[in-house]
């Protein structure tokens, strides 16, 4: 770290960026993989085309029997024995997806009773892809308040299950995965640092799925339409998701005091490669810096972030103390960026 690290411990000693910190992480994947290879027999489209505009090779596709809350609670087991906390530690329970097991109870209600969590407050956080950002905004509050003191915040999907698999648009995109992060009381020198969170509602249909709720309650002819897919104009998504990743970030290195030079690794959500790139490039950050899944496990949602980090931390490429950015956008529009000290 150069000599601007010492602002952010100062800024950190005044009380004013302070916060709860990763204590543990952990993800879960499906083991079935499929590659472009296997989609270009499926449908009109090619590896090159995919590779060249998203990045991607390969996506993890759940089983038939397979929901968002078993990934879910498959990755939140791994957290709390990274952590080395037990389940019974838990204060507060915070998961973030787009795919839940049910319309109602929550998906975190049926985690809560696989992984074994006391009679804790548990809540779903509908934020499609900025999900698990959000749940960690949250419980970073919820620790500094004293409210709580660990929070388990999970970011899981199974987005497979809402694709129209003749649309080459979107169903070559997105992926099934969970990570889940413990998060407790900072430590010295490690935690939240800054962060910026978001949405505008007015550009919801660039990217949603259009029946299956209270506006348009499943019928045969909304199968038939399979308007319980995903839809998304790509090229509009495309131009707010820059411009959102890159206000976020460039917003949270601005609040932190802190310049490109400072951060260790650069965690974006992995939805585009473009984007990724287009992102760091507007803040200054040497694309060695960016941390990339994208390639093996498609756009995974609101598991994007924790499973970029799980897979970071398991390889190495952060260690304690590093300074760690992140950035999301989705569906809503939302999106959110934080900062923080491994």
């Amino acid at each position: 770290m150069d000599s601007t690290t010492p602002q952010v411990a100062v800024k950190a000693r005044r009380g004013t960026i302070v916060g709860a910190r990763i204590e543990g992480i952990g993800a879960a994947v499906p083991d079935n993989v499929v590659t472009n290879h296997d989609l270009e027999q499926r449908i009109d489209t090619s590896d090159e085309w995919i590779r060249t505009r998203t990045g991607i090779v390969e996506r993890r596709i759940a089983p038939p029997e397979i929901a968002c809350s078993d990934l879910a609670a498959k990755a939140a087991e791994r957290a709390l024995e990274n952590a080395g906390v037990a389940p019974d530690e838990i204060d507060a329970l915070i998961l973030g997806t787009a795919t839940p097991d049910t319309p109602f109870p929550s998906t975190a209600c049926w985690v809560q009773a696989k992984v074994g969590l006391r009679k804790v407050p548990v809540f779903d956080i509908s934020a499609a892809c900025s999900g698990f950002l959000y749940g960690y905004i949250l419980a970073d509050s919820l620790v500094r308040t004293g409210t709580a003191r660990k929070v388990l915040v999970i970011g899981a999907e199974v987005l497979s299950k809402i694709l129209n698999w003749e649309d080459r648009t979107t169903c070559v995109l997105f992926g099934d995965g969970a990570g889940a992060a413990v998060i407790g009381p900072r430590d010295e020198g490690s935690g939240l640092l800054a962060h910026t969170w978001g949405a505008d509602g007015n550009l919801a249909p660039l990217l949603w799925q259009p029946a299956g709720g209270s506006r348009t309650p499943a019928t045969v002819e909304t199968v038939e339409q399979r308007l319980h897919t995903i839809h998304m104009k790509g090229n509009e998504v495309y131009k707010h998701a820059v411009k959102a990743m890159q206000g976020a970030v460039l917003e949270v290195m601005e609040k932190a005091g802190v310049t490109e030079e400072d951060i260790d690794l650069f965690v974006p959500h992995q939805a585009n490669i473009r984007i990724m790139q287009a992102t760091a490039e507007r803040a200054g950050i040497p694309l060695e810096k960016v941390y990339r899944t994208i390639q093996k496990y498609g756009n995974s949602s609101a598991a994007s972030i924790p499973v970029a980090l799980a897979d970071a931390a398991a390889e190495g490429r952060i260690r304690k103390g590093d300074l760690v950015l992140t950035a999301a956008f989705g569906a809503g529009f939302t999106w959110a960026a934080a900062l923080f000290r491994w």
